[in-house]
């Protein structure tokens, strides 16, 4: 087969990277000259910790073994097999951490629940304040910012891949057998199957094919450090994460929301702390979540100094110097408890869209249900 991707980011080059694996020519396409969306400006966390029981759970599940193995292939992913802790200081933090442990899935999602001196023996780094941690041994991190490169890289070696950057696909072109696609420089590009993961971008062609997307976009701040000066050898979240991620919801989440609010920046910014240590020694630190379009130009200040307070209460030193900060939009189902959006929009092509904070997570798994249910 001959199969066209359109998009760049981390779920097209999960596409092309198994079309290719299952001996198929491959020709993916990018309207950047190289990937630059949310794929990029994300934490690289493989989080199985906070997923929902049942798909989404056994998604990123099979997504991580993907991961992994993939990583072994290709050093340059930057796979490493983290785990995360997630501190709490309160009775109604620790409630809800308590609360994960008895789950019917947590075995499967490796959860534990330390005291602060079992968390500090897997992370030194963690010198401050707080009680207990829950363990997630599942989860896992790769680099964003150099993923997509490495697997490109590896997919040119094969020989069946051809990349073209710098081009937006326009249009999809009817044919007699197979589908095709016509980008602005007029090129003309067929295949038997098209699928497109555009991402954030859905608009312009995206619109006309699914006017009725159930789709909308997300907003989120996020920064990088200088490097620590020493290993943080799991990622971290704080207890906020707890109110963002399904797999906490029950009588202890509803206990920890109505009786403990959030601060007022983190509230206002629906924010929560998922931290992870970048190859150079740096800290990826974020997020905020915004829903309402149009979406701010600027980034803010207080979100930063927010999340700064959280990870030095948590490190006991201060937060080495923020060299970078940005805002990334990605692609989220309208029903959050969907994987993914997967629609035929014409004979031959595919929209695969909306997987939101799932993304880096999920989509290796996600790319691989589109290759078996198209018989690739």
């Amino acid at each position: 087969m001959r199969v066209i991707v359109v998009g760049a980011g981390v779920l097209g080059t999960m596409h092309a990277w198994h079309a290719a694996a299952r001996g198929h020519e491959v020709v993916q396409i990018e309207r950047e000259p190289e990937a630059r969306g949310a794929s990029l400006r994300n934490f690289g966390q493989i989080w199985v910790s906070g997923r929902a029981g049942g798909e989404e759970l056994q998604t990123a599940l099979r997504a991580r073994e993907l991961w992994e193995g993939i990583g072994e292939g290709v050093p340059a992913l930057g796979f490493r097999a983290t785990g995360s802790l997630t501190p709490v200081r309160t009775e109604r933090e620790l409630a809800v951490a308590t609360a994960a442990t008895e789950r019917p899935d947590a075995a499967a999602r490796g959860y534990k629940l330390l005291t602060a001196d079992e968390a500090r023996a897997l992370n030194p780094a963690l010198r401050g304040a707080f009680s207990a941690a829950l363990w997630c041994e599942r989860d896992a991190a790769v680099e964003p910012r150099t993923a997509q490169l490495a697997l490109k890289e590896a997919l040119l070696a094969s020989g069946r891949y051809t990349f073209l950057g710098g081009r937006e696909v326009r249009d999809v072109v009817d044919m007699p057998n197979g589908a095709a696609v016509r980008d602005d420089h007029g090129d003309t590009h067929t295949g038997d199957a098209v699928v497109l993961c555009t991402g954030a971008w859905l608009g312009g062609l995206v619109k006309e094919l699914a006017p009725e997307l159930p789709v909308r976009r997300v907003r989120l701040q996020m920064m990088q450090t200088d490097p620590l000066g020493e290993e943080l050898p799991t990622s971290v979240a704080d207890a906020d994460s707890f109110r963002y991620y399904p797999a906490y919801g029950g009588d202890a989440l509803r206990a920890l929301v109505d009786g403990q609010p959030q601060e007022p920046v983190a509230a206002e910014h629906r924010m929560q702390l998922l931290m992870v240590q970048r190859r150079d020694g740096g800290l990826t630190i974020g997020d905020t979540h915004a829903y309402d379009e149009p979406f701010a130009f600027d980034v803010l200040e207080e979100p930063y100094e927010h999340l700064a307070g959280v990870v030095e209460g948590f490190l006991g030193r201060p937060l080495p110097r923020v060299r970078h900060r940005w805002a990334g939009v990605y692609a989220q189902c309208a029903d959050t408890t969907r994987v993914v959006h997967r629609e035929q929009v014409r004979d031959g092509v595919w929209l695969v869209t909306g997987p939101g904070g799932r993304g880096m997570t999920c989509s290796p798994a996600i790319a691989e249900t589109t290759a078996d249910e198209l018989g690739w």
